[in-house]
């Protein structure tokens, strides 16, 4: 077997192997009895708004992409959403936020463009989700007290969206480099090739610039992270943990930062871990936290599942055929 093909099978093994720990170490706490009477005494109104809340989120992050695509052309929003469900759907069943990549490739098919041109919007979508994060965390600060922890690595998450949007906005201003103005290194094929690409991409990002659109793409994720703090909140509620919604803002801060980690399919393991350490740092009992990480995953992931098959199986690709473009030698991420 090839050097990155070995290199792929550990990656997932360790995955696969942390999301079993973290399961193993949350699982151990679970009173069974207690979590089936909770989940029979569920208050189902406050579930499906959860849940709604959390399908909104995601209606809006395609009205949001389809703004930020606009410059290569036009596509639906149900189209885009379309693509953002497929992803999710890919990364609950694939492991290191495949879906995240592979909804560029609808896209492209649609809109007739390289798969490079796509990536530009999909960095920008991460960066405007990451300045809404830092501020949500610096707004609950306010209303709730945050453990110093938590604060500290907020403080470095900031620190490091700023340097991001500063690096952003000095590729937005300064002026396209001209073909031929500087002298060409000597390079290995693999370098021409990044370089190529981080040049498209850069193209892509000057290309989106400072719009309206933009503007109005920044201003929807907004709504895009309070509708995810409204869905898990909810089904909060609707589990018995009568929390602040702040609380269960700070909680959700927290599982967003632990999911930064790729990992096993649907971040399992990763997301209960989180969820716990989370609930526990207000006052939650483990027992109770436990329960709820696996609660809360089902009720928000289950719709996902089916909704995002179908959104897969429109746009004709498979899992077996997203596998294989990523795995081709001139894919461009």
């Amino acid at each position: 077997m090839s050097r990155p093909g070995t290199r792929r099978m550990l990656g997932q093994a360790a995955a696969y192997v942390a999301a079993a720990a973290g399961l193993a170490w949350v699982v151990h706490d679970v009173r069974w009895p207690e979590l089936l009477k909770s989940v029979a005494g569920l208050d189902w109104r406050w579930a499906v708004l959860g849940i709604l809340a959390d399908l909104a989120s995601y209606v809006t992050q395609g009205l949001r992409w389809r703004l930020l695509l606009r410059p290569l052309g036009d596509v639906s929003v149900l189209k885009v959403t379309q693509a953002v469900f497929a992803g999710l759907f890919l990364n609950e069943v694939a492991p290191f936020h495949l879906g995240e990549i592979a909804r560029a490739y609808p896209i492209s098919r649609w809109l007739s463009a390289p798969l490079v041109a796509i990536v530009p919007s999909m960095a920008l979508e991460r960066l405007f989700d990451g300045i809404w994060l830092a501020a949500g965390l610096g707004l609950t600060a306010f209303f709730v007290p945050l453990p110093r922890d938590l604060l500290k690595a907020g403080d470095i998450f900031g620190l490091s969206i700023i340097a991001l949007a500063v690096g952003l906005m000095y590729l937005l201003i300064r002026k396209a480099r001209e073909p031929g103005s500087r002298p060409e290194r000597p390079r290995t094929a693999a370098l021409r090739w990044i370089g190529e690409n981080l040049r498209k991409i850069e193209a892509g990002l000057r290309t989106i610039g400072l719009s309206w659109r933009s503007a109005a793409a920044f201003l929807i994720s907004f709504l895009y992270v309070v509708l995810q703090a409204v869905a898990f909140w909810s089904v909060m509620i609707a589990c018995g943990l009568k929390l602040s919604f702040w609380i269960g803002g700070a909680v959700l801060l927290i599982v967003r930062f632990g999911s930064v980690i790729p990992g096993a399919p649907g971040n399992v393991g990763l997301y209960q871990v989180f969820t716990v350490l989370g609930l526990t740092l207000f006052g939650v009992d483990r027992p109770v936290a436990a329960g709820f990480s696996i609660v809360v995953f089902v009720l928000l992931s289950a719709p996902l599942w089916g909704l995002g098959a179908l959104a897969l199986g429109g746009t004709g690709l498979t899992l077996a055929s997203t596998r294989a473009k990523l795995g081709e030698r001139g894919s461009p991420v």
